[in-house]
């Protein structure tokens, strides 16, 4: 039977549009279920919990449509799981599902539940995050691919380099570790990803936010730009011809799309609070939140990792990275104290280091491809094994022709 109390480290999928009715026997099961209501991969479902078990369920549906999915809560043998599930099998429509909660750790029960048609026997207690993956994977098709990784990338305020570590990340990620990966620039008027990159793709994220009844994964295809191996870009136009007064779900659909085709997508979020930024951090996988050691960073990182840890409860809270950290004659906040401040541990502090990042921002390329061996690109490696799961990366020898290959390389793909 499989463990349910410990919550996955893996992607879970989020719930489509569906119905969930839940009949539990204890109040702290009912209660987890109402809690996981709010997460953010429950979205789109519909949730209602009752008590009685399984004699509420067989009660519920002799005259009535049944759901998407049945989750029943059976206590013990004095429940009379069997008999519940037999007589409900008489009522179920044909492709409900039934998830069960058991206090009872038998193999041979567990055997006789599957022969019935029971999709899935969790054993209580069960994690929040448990549950919902159990649910995800009922709609997932067999055999397919494992759903996309969104890491958001977001400023604690504005000017702190959040956009330059958002690219290098992906960068890092594609490169080291071989995987697909998108970088999307969600700051429509004012995307540097293009010029980080050196691109200038003639299409690119507007066309999807603003003809999202055109979008697909054809339309998709011909919006992405290659930038490097295994590294794609969906950019930014930036220009003023219009305002950017997006609804709060403007990026769910290409959200969804791109989880769906790679098994990385690192979005760099503007720094503005409106409705869409806040789904869009609230949705991700993985949150980095950079921000420069300076009291209005250390306000604005304390309002944020609040709010998301309100609401993202089954989650791991929000990473901190501090960026520009020792610049000469600048009173700084020391990162130890920025730290306690937070009452959080910082995923990383990035060294000051002008000469570096101009060259970099000003030639187009990422901080490795300048300098290999720089801090701030081991920072970006070590950044990149964690938000992946692969702390561990075999790192290639520098090569000192790499940064002038690339650009090469550039020139003749232009």
């Amino acid at each position: 039977m499989p463990d349910n109390h410990e919550a996955t480290d893996r992607t879970i999928a989020p719930v489509p549009r569906i119905t969930i009715q839940a009949f539990c026997e204890t109040p702290e099961t009912a209660a987890m279920i109402e809690g996981i209501v709010s997460d953010r991969r429950m979205q789109k479902a519909h949730v209602k919990v009752q008590m009685g078990g399984g004699a509420a369920a067989v009660e519920a549906y002799r005259h009535a449509p049944t759901p998407n999915v049945i989750l029943i809560e059976f206590v013990g043998t004095k429940s009379r799981p069997l008999e519940c599930l037999d007589a409900l099998a008489e009522c179920c429509d044909e492709g409900t599902k039934v998830l069960v909660v058991g206090h009872v750790n038998d193999v041979l029960l567990y055997r006789q539940f599957m022969q019935r048609g029971v999709s899935e026997y969790l054993m209580a207690p069960v994690a929040p995050v448990a549950l919902i993956a159990a649910v995800s994977d009922l709609f997932s098709a067999p055999g397919a691919k494992p759903v996309g990784r969104t890491i958001a990338v977001y400023g604690a305020r504005g000017g702190v380099g959040a956009s330059t570590v958002a690219h290098n990340l992906a960068w890092t990620v594609a490169r080291e570790h071989g995987t697909s990966t998108v970088i999307a620039d969600l700051d429509i008027a004012f995307g540097t990803a293009s010029l980080n990159f050196n691109q200038d793709p003639p299409q690119g994220i507007a066309e999807a936010v603003f003809a999202p009844e055109r979008l697909d994964a054809n339309l998709l295809d011909r919006l992405l730009s290659k930038c490097a191996d295994n590294l794609s870009l969906l950019s930014a136009p930036a220009t003023l011809d219009r305002t950017i007064d997006l609804t709060e779900p403007a990026f769910d659909a290409l959200t969804d799309l791109l989880r769906a085709a790679v098994p990385c997508i690192v979005m760099d979020v503007p720094h503005h609070w409106s409705a869409w930024t806040r789904r869009v951090l609230v949705a991700a996988d993985e949150i980095l939140i950079v921000a420069s050691p300076d009291l209005a960073s250390l306000r604005n990182t304390k309002n944020l990792l609040a709010l998301l840890q309100v609401n993202r409860p089954n989650d791991a809270k929000a990473r901190v990275i501090l960026n520009g950290v020792g610049m000469p004659k600048r009173p700084e906040i020391a990162a130890a104290e920025f730290a306690k401040a937070l009452d959080a541990t910082l995923q990383a502090s990035i060294p000051f280091d002008p000469a570096l990042f101009g060259t970099a921002a000003n030639n187009g390329q990422m901080i490795a491809e300048v300098q290999a061996n720089a801090k701030a690109a081991e920072i970006f490696s070590e950044v990149a094994g964690v938000v992946t799961g692969r702390s561990e990366v075999k790192r290639s020898r520098p090569n000192l022709l790499e940064p002038l290959l690339a650009r090469l390389s550039r020139k003749k793909a232009s």
